[in-house]
Formats: structure tokens, sequence, C-alpha cells
């Protein structure tokens, strides 16, 4: 009898995704093994790494991240962020390859920034699939591959369940990091040490002065809007809520898993241990369920 195949979608949700790490880790411990993996922007990183039987050097990596070690690996220009340095440290934990020598059968989606259609890679250089699949607007630069420029492809698919029944999987679960994010209170947690963090300042800075806002009048206390990035992370909050929620009544996976992350915000990249904890926690208190939908029998003993 034909076994089915189990799949994981990852879906997309910058800094939250370290979640995914959590969540992998819990469906191992639960003797859970997806045998497909396809993913969006930081869903398609991690997604990668795990592809590739390297999650444990990815995670041990993003446990000591802090805010200055992510500056070093942030090219800055004007038109965002290169990524040169941050792939080159991810190809230090996991390195490149073509995608369909690895050892479970793996899809990042990027998005076609010219005509807006969603480009699927399934073979090929593994880093470059990554690079494209995580290329957010207004943060990092899109890349050019094959003729196309490609931004993020969570713009068009944050949470890949299509492709990952493309891949093969009889069986997916979808794992959406964007479940309780939109309506999150504005500015997220109290800068540690009343310190702005520092990559975002940076940014902010250099896409007010293209914008021409130095020169805006300063509102009054009570009518002081939201801030640029406050602003930007709200916007992609939304879209991607609608996007997963039409997308996902159109293919819907076996199971949902949805972290409770609101707490963390774009770019809380030093939060990889209260996201992976979420993630972890997560899987444990869906169990049950998760057996029941994938009609996975109980572990001996």
């Amino acid at each position: 009898m034909h076994q089915p195949r189990l799949g994981i979608a990852l879906g997309s949700g910058s800094a939250r995704g370290w979640a995914h790490i959590g969540v992998l880790r819990a469906l191992e411990q639960a003797g859970i093994f997806p045998d497909v993996v396809s993913g969006a922007s930081i869903g398609a990183l991690v997604g990668a790494a795990y592809a590739s039987n390297r999650l444990a050097s990815l995670e041990e990596w993003v446990a000591q991240i802090d805010w200055w070690e992510i500056i070093r690996y942030m090219d800055l220009r004007l038109g965002g962020v290169e990524g040169e340095r941050l792939m080159q440290a991810f190809q230090e934990r996991v390195e490149d390859a073509p995608i369909e020598s690895l050892p479970r059968p793996f899809g990042a989606v990027a998005t076609d920034l010219h005509t807006g259609r969603e480009v699927w890679f399934q073979e090929g250089s593994l880093l470059e699939a990554v690079r494209a699949s995580i290329a957010l607007p207004g943060l990092f630069s899109a890349v050019h591959h094959q003729g196309r420029w490609l931004v993020d492809g969570g713009l068009v698919n944050p949470l890949p369940v299509s492709l990952c029944r493309a891949l093969g999987a009889d069986r997916v679960i979808a794992v959406n990091l964007n479940d309780d994010i939109v309506g999150r209170r504005l500015g997220g947690r109290t800068p540690r040490l009343a310190l702005p963090n520092p990559l975002l300042a940076r940014l902010s800075a250099g896409w007010q002065a293209v914008l021409g806002n130095s020169h805006r009048p300063e509102p009054a206390p009570e009518e002081e809007p939201p801030g640029l990035f406050d602003v930007m992370a709200g916007s992609i909050h939304i879209m991607q809520d609608r996007i997963t929620r039409a997308r996902l009544a159109g293919d819907p996976p076996d199971i949902v898993l949805a972290p409770r992350l609101a707490h963390l915000g774009l770019m809380d990249f030093d939060h990889a241990g209260e996201a992976i904890e979420a993630g972890l926690d997560c899987v444990r208190q869906r169990l049950p369920q998760l057996r029941e939908a994938l009609n996975l029998p109980e572990p001996a003993g």
C-alpha cells in the first residue's frame, strides 16, 4: 500500500520565523518527520536548513545572535539591505547544494516583481532560492535571477501549501506565523534599556531622507503618528494575513499550526529563544489534534 507522504509548509513572518525551528523540533520529539518541505521567506530559510539536515547548526547560530551581530551581517544600501554577508553567514551553517540533491524534497517561493506571479524554486542553487524568497521589499534588495527581478515569496503565497502538494505531499501541516498579529499594538515591546533598535533607526533615517520628510512639521504629542517601520510592519501583517486566509480557503492543509507570536516584532531576530519556545509549545498543545488530522498512530510505549 502507498504510504502517505507528509509535507510541511513553513510560512513567512520575518523574525517570528525562528518559531519554525521549535515546531520542527517538537514534531521530531513526537516521532513525526515530514518527508517534504516548502517555505516562503523566513520559512524558506528554515526549511532549507531542515531539508539539508542542518537544522541544529541553524538553531545554534540564531540562538546567539544579538542586535550588533545582525547589523554586522547587513550591507546597507540606498535600495535596502544587500544581504550578501547574511547569506555568507547562512552558507557557513547550511552549505549550498542543488535543491534536487537534498535529502528531502524542498521548494521555495519568490515573487516576480514585474508580473506579480509566484516563482517556485524546485531545483538549482539552494542559497539563490533562499535569498530570492527572503527579499522583503523595503528591507532587502530584489534579486536578479534568470532575467527576472524577484522579491519576497510572502507577497503572493505566504504559506505555500500548494507548493508542498506539488512536491508530492499527500498530507500537509501548515505553520502560520501571522495568525494573531493583525491588531497588535504598534511599536511592539519597550526597547530594552530605552535604546532604539539600531538597525531600524538607520533604515528609517535613510528612507525618510529619500522620501523628503525631514522637514515635516512635528505633530502634537497626542497626534504622534506611527513610525515608518510601524506602518510598514503593520501593512505587511495585514497583507499577509488576508492573503494567507484566501490561499488556505482555496487549498486547505490537513492541519494548521499557529504559534502565538504577536509579542514579537518584524525585526526581533535577537529573540530566537522566545520564538522557538512558542513553536515548541504550539506543537505540544496541538499534538492530539495533529495525530488525529494526519491519521497518525500514537507512539509505542
